[in-house]
């Protein structure tokens, strides 16, 4: 079942929520396993799984570098589709990890599961209160990968680089989407440009696939686009 974390205090003080939060994640990490817990060495001294996130199949084949972009503690800035994010959930938690979403209410869990999504694997917060940014840093410690929603806000580069190096330290993703997030070392546009349906009889039918055409920007990479 999907853990949904929030606080059902709104009184609680800032200090309270999160020690509750801290509470629920502790419960959270024990019904869905150990999961990544940071790296322990070297990254050319661990496995593969061990640095790299999973990455869905089809976004591996529009964009190949994807998987090299994205290793574990990166902090990359997604904007345009949501079934973006979704697929990397899906991709995430049917590997075995632990998936958090943090400021998304309205977000399509069955859209997730279509994609192979295991629910059992993640946690949502739909209302993180006035610091989603520290809540998604909370996360970090039992989670594999965390997506958080920024409602339109930017997060100065003084205030991401502790959360960026805590991101390193724990292994886990964090991927930003509705706000920015500077100096992200990597941002990702994706655009439907296309859907495949199934249809039982003409004039009706379902959608099967979405298409997307992909932009990766980076330091590293200057611009790539799929499409």
């Amino acid at each position: 079942m999907t853990a949904v974390l929030a606080s059902e205090q709104p009184r609680h003080s800032r200090t309270e929520q999160l020690q509750q939060l801290r509470r629920q994640m502790a419960a959270v990490s024990g019904k869905v396993g150990a999961g990544h817990r940071g790296h322990t060495g070297p990254d050319d001294l661990l496995p593969e799984s061990e640095t790299k996130l999973p990455i869905p199949q089809l976004l591996t084949k529009l964009l190949p570098v994807l998987p090299t972009l994205l290793p574990r503690g990166t902090v990359a800035v997604l904007s345009g589709a949501r079934s973006l994010p979704l697929s990397m959930v899906a991709a995430v938690t049917a590997a075995g990890g632990n998936a958090a979403i943090v400021g998304q209410p309205d977000i399509g869990l069955l859209a997730a599961v279509e994609m192979g999504a295991d629910l059992s694997r993640l946690a949502v917060i739909p209302d993180p209160g006035s610091d989603p940014v520290e809540v998604a840093a909370v996360l970090m410690d039992g989670m594999d990968l965390v997506v958080l929603a920024l409602g339109g806000r930017s997060v100065p580069q003084t205030r991401a680089r502790a959360v960026v190096a805590r991101a390193h330290q724990k292994g886990c993703t964090l991927l930003i989407t509705d706000g920015d997030w500077q100096g992200a070392s990597i941002r990702l546009e994706a655009r439907v440009c296309g859907y495949e349906t199934t249809a039982s009889k003409p004039g009706f039918g379902r959608i099967s696939k979405v298409r997307l055409d992909i932009c990766a920007r980076g330091r590293a990479i200057g611009r790539m686009r799929t499409g």
